[in-house]
């Protein structure tokens, strides 16, 4: 009958919403991940700003500089940039040691994956620290640097996940097939950061304009301009065109556009101005982050509202044994 799909669906429902079960313990941890995510967010602007700058290796050592925690004698703005990008980095792994610590002791009030996920970004943050003591020892080697910003985007990722998670929803169940877009649209965008990475880290630009050297890393970069851009425009194009799509899913769709809109104009001005105006350098990199949280936050957000679609259809779809005679035996109540 009709009334036996409800139990189990309004157990789903009570499993969906186990965010709201314990607000307070929810809404505590859920504001250190959007910290931490717009932290992050800072610590890849200045990590940039460092590169671009050449201050990668303004501290000839590691983990301190000059051998000492604040080198004040030798502090100037390259120094300072390398120097405060290791201290907000620091930063950031004592929040996240906080994180973690938090979710083990809501982990009664709390959703079960939420210790996992933190436990997964504190192996990032370490794995970052590490990458980034191998960028000094090892003299800024391309691979290096360009493997510390896809671990820097992979925490930035996984801390956007859970934020928006754990943020309260009620879905509209009309997101479709959306989710799966963005996903794609998010996945292409990353490694259209990391060929980005490798262009700025091997200085790419310079010696193709300079000697014609390098040009395949260069022009893979521009080439893949062509289908994150397109995938961007098909998911807004899509979102456009969903009835009745949550209005956090559609702005993010608008979001994701104009993040995409300056993301060219700032690209092709730097490519332009051959990466000689360091400000501008900074900002086509932290708008390319900028669009892929908006696309992952998109994705996470829309595989929430498509669970609430399916709740909702069973528990207000008859059961097919309400059509059917009973079986041979059975006494009909």
């Amino acid at each position: 009958m009709a009334d036996a799909a409800l139990p189990a669906a309004s157990s789903d429902l009570e499993n969906l919403q186990s965010t709201v079960r314990h607000p307070l313990a929810v809404q505590r941890i859920r504001r250190l991940v959007w910290k931490l995510a717009i932290a992050t967010l800072i610590l890849m602007a200045i990590g940039s700003a460092t590169r671009v700058m050449n201050a990668g290796l303004a501290c000839p050592d590691w983990p301190l500089c000059y051998g000492t925690l604040v080198p004040t004698q030798q502090m100037n703005l390259q120094v300072f940039l390398e120097w405060f990008h290791r201290l907000d980095a620091s930063l950031i792994g004592l929040l996240t040691m906080l994180l973690v610590g938090m979710s083990l002791w809501y982990r009664r009030s709390i959703p079960r994956w939420v210790p996992w996920a933190s436990a997964f970004a504190l192996f990032l943050v370490v794995f970052q620290g590490v990458l980034g003591g191998l960028t000094v020892t090892q003299l800024l080697r391309f691979d290096i640097v360009t493997a510390h910003l896809g671990t820097a985007l992979a925490f930035f990722i996984t801390l956007l996940v859970m934020g928006v998670a754990l943020l309260p929803h009620q879905g509209t169940g009309t997101v479709g097939k959306l989710p799966w877009f963005s996903l794609a649209a998010a996945l292409l965008v990353y490694a259209q950061s990391l060929s980005g990475a490798l262009v700025g880290s091997r200085w790419a630009l310079h010696q193709c304009l300079g000697g014609s050297q390098l040009c395949v890393v260069m022009n893979t970069h521009l080439l893949g301009v062509i289908p994150a851009s397109l995938s961007v425009l098909i998911l807004v194009g899509l979102a456009w065109r969903t009835p009745a799509l949550h209005p956090s899913l559609r702005r993010l769709a608008n979001l994701a556009l104009g993040f995409l809109a300056l993301q060219v104009l700032l690209g092709v001005a730097t490519y332009r101005l051959h990466l000689q105006v360091e400000p501008l350098t900074v900002a086509h990199q932290m708008v390319g982050a900028c669009l892929l949280g908006t696309l992952v936050c998109f994705t996470a957000l829309g595989w929430r509202d498509r669970p609430v679609s399916e709740v909702k259809s069973a528990a207000t779809q008859p059961s097919p044994d309400s059509t059917e005679p009973p079986p041979s035996g059975a006494v009909p109540v």
